[in-house]
């Protein structure tokens, strides 16, 4: 046994290492702290989807064989067979934050497993964006960037029909992950990597990170409260810088077709008292017909056939108060101009054998812009400056950055398989950085799908990516809520989705009650922002249905009334790391029947949102924390502490406020107005 040593508030007993009294690392007979190996591993990537897997050529498990304590730091040696592999140096920093680095003694190994002490009874959340469950306890869950994939479950028939030509995503597949958790243990946990990694919290006594790359670190920190607890995280890895004012004027309406077609169908909504907040016209650059449906022409400038004189329209909109946002992602297509004129300037990716790497994105191929050469960052964020904002675009989606091929040679020579985690983060910032230059922080906003460490604050504003026209429960309406909640637990503080959805395959169609019930918990989320979908012409859309426009317009109504506490959340965004959305945990620790909620969220302190999720339905149960609850439609009082039935026809999605809350005022003048 080693003996006690500590460094306050770290303490060293009994082969455990404690921090302010919590046990993070703990060596037992049966279990060490530290595995070593030595992989090969295999990627295969199609269109965005990543088949990978690992040959392993050795695993080690080390032993604890040496402690040293000085004025700094605490250092634990692990050792195999008597000889030191790997060294754990134990600090705290300027912020009394537990900082673990780990260096490795003996070269040629290149794969790692740390074990950190757990709870039977522990709850964890986290790792970026997870759509399909939000307390990751039993499960483990591989961090890599990728498509989602349709359908995102193994035992439906849309995943099955995907998987024959590689699309079908997995419970842990998602355009997001983070090497990032918090624990009910009141602790976070943040690794400093981009390599590939598995977080595994299967065991009822241990989690085990596992990296395909050595960590530059590991950190922790404490907490008395959920709030607190991500506000020191934020500290840590960004926060947001908030949401424009104009988003608050009503929905941001997705819409193609060119500046005739957007106009009347916005003229339209408007007679109809839809209130708008912005135009979003993803095809400002042109289209492309592929079988997957209507994609984008990836030039970056105006089509002058759909959008003639486009600075000139957007003058207009803003002068009725309607921001206009377009669309860009890091990739060119080689049919362009665009791409003809920089080819031979070294601003793409390359192959192995010095040619431009072009990836398929779907019968179309593209150029990866290389992001680690100074000169191509500028050039794009030129571009975006030029072409977007200068045009007096307000906003626009900042898609994908998740298909860094592994194989491609990058200016710094980096590797690729470290920098593919990375590459979202890169991109967000390339954004970030011309906005800020553009000196428009406070009137921009962009909207991003993909991410990693650093997102949280090159990324403001996150939506949920490609969701299914459906009502599954793995990639439809109801994934989004655990997606922003999961991402607010890693400090992404401000996501939304596409109302109605928007992947269109096998078969699924979008209905009429998908919409509405997508644009009713819209209206209580940070944002409102319908899309067409790949197949517009399939699907349902508001405009084609006087009915349902009226009940958008109804819920873009309570949305704009909801201003005055939605703009209080959002500063709490700012200036605290705190989720717009939040798990009913966060506000009631003491109430054991809120861990384990996953489709019911709070919009900030006082409003619990329980969003219909199935179809056909005209009530809805919901669970109701230990409070004073009251309905928002009708008023009606409830207890706390225990699920609830109540009326839930289209239009009056499930909706309670805090009876002590300083809101209820507005609260019950929404009820009663609408």
């Amino acid at each position: 046994m080693i003996s006690t040593s500590q460094q306050a508030p770290l303490t060293f007993l009994n082969n455990t290492l404690f921090y302010h009294d919590l046990p993070l690392l703990r060596e037992t007979a049966a279990s060490p702290i530290v595995f070593i190996g030595r992989g090969d591993a295999d990627v295969a990537m199609y269109q965005g989807n990543f088949e990978l897997s690992d040959t392993l050529a050795a695993k080690l498990p080390l032993t604890l064989t040496d402690h040293r304590v000085t004025e700094d730091d605490i250092q634990l040696t692990f050792s195999f067979q008597g000889d030191a592999y790997l060294e754990l140096t134990c600090f705290l920093d300027a912020a009394d934050r537990l900082v673990i680095k780990p260096t490795l003694l003996k070269d040629g190994w290149n794969r790692f497993w740390f074990r950190l002490t757990a709870d039977k009874d522990e709850h964890v959340y986290g790792c970026g964006e997870q759509l399909s469950h939000l307390d990751l306890r039993g499960r483990h869950f591989p961090l890599w960037t990728s498509e989602p994939g349709v359908g995102r479950n193994k035992h439906t028939l849309t995943t099955f029909q995907a998987d024959q030509t590689h699309s079908g995503g997995d419970y842990y597949t998602t355009n997001y992950p983070a090497p990032t958790f918090i624990s009910t243990q009141m602790y976070y946990c943040h690794v400093a990597s981009y390599d590939y990694a598995d977080f595994d919290f299967q065991n009822d006594d241990y989690h085990e990170l596992q990296f395909w790359g050595l960590p530059l670190s590991l950190t922790f920190d404490t907490a008395p409260t959920f709030p607190e607890l991500i506000t020191k995280l934020t500290s840590l890895v960004g926060r947001t810088t908030g949401l424009p004012d104009w988003t608050n004027n009503g929905l941001i309406l997705g819409v193609q077709g060119g500046t005739d077609r957007v106009s009347e169908i916005t003229d339209q909504l408007k007679e109809n008292d839809v209130a708008l907040a912005g135009i979003w016209a993803q095809d400002w650059e042109g289209i492309r017909m592929t079988s997957f449906g209507k994609r984008l022409y990836w030039d970056w400038r105006a089509d002058d056939n759909l959008y003639p004189n486009l600075t000139t329209s957007i003058k207009q909109w803003q002068d009725q108060g309607i921001a206009f946002l377009g669309y860009i992602n890091p990739y060119i297509a080689n049919d362009t101009q665009l791409f003809a004129d920089v080819k031979d300037l070294g601003y793409f990716a390359k192959t192995q054998t010095g040619d431009i790497y072009l990836v398929d994105f779907g019968e179309f191929l593209c150029g990866v812009v290389d992001f680690t050469n100074p000169d191509a960052f500028d050039w794009y964020k030129d571009l975006i400056k030029q072409r977007l904002i200068s045009t007096g675009m307000k906003g626009w989606m900042a898609d994908f950055g998740e298909y860094l091929p592994t194989d491609v040679v990058l200016y710094d020579h980096s590797d690729p398989m470290v920098m593919h985690n990375k590459w979202p983060v890169l991109w967000a910032q390339c954004n970030y950085d011309a906005v800020k230059e553009a000196g428009l922080t406070d009137q921009i906003m962009y909207f991003m799908r993909a991410g990693g460490t650093g997102s949280q604050k090159y990324a403001p504003v996150l939506w949920a990516g490609d969701q299914s026209v459906n009502w599954s429960l793995d990639d439809g309406l109801a994934a989004t809520i655990p997606a922003a909640l999961s991402a607010g637990l890693t400090g992404n503080s401000i996501s939304h989705s596409d109302i109605g959805g928007y992947t269109s395959l096998y078969g699924n169609i979008r209905s009429r009650e998908l919409f509405m019930r997508w644009a009713e918990m819209a209206a209580f989320t940070p944002l409102m922002r319908t899309h067409e979908g790949n197949r517009p012409d399939q699907n349902f859309q508001v405009y084609d249905d006087y009915d349902a426009s009226v009940h958008l317009a109804r819920m873009t109504q309570v949305f704009k009334a909801l201003t005055p506490y939605r703009k209080i959340i959002a500063a709490q965004a700012v200036s605290e790391g705190l989720p717009m959305q939040r798990p009913l945990f966060m506000h009631y620790p003491d109430d054991a029947g809120t861990y384990d909620i996953q489709y019911e969220y709070l919009l900030g302190r006082d409003l619990l949102v329980a969003p219909v999720y199935r179809p056909g339905k005209q009530t809805w149960s919901t669970y109701l924390p230990e409070d004073n609850w009251i309905h928002l439609w009708t008023g009606d009082r409830f207890t706390g502490g225990d699920t609830v039935e109540v009326s839930a026809p289209l239009g009056q999605i499930p909706v309670f406020y805090r009876a002590d809350s300083e809101f209820a005022a507005l609260f019950e003048k929404i009820g009663a107005e609408y």
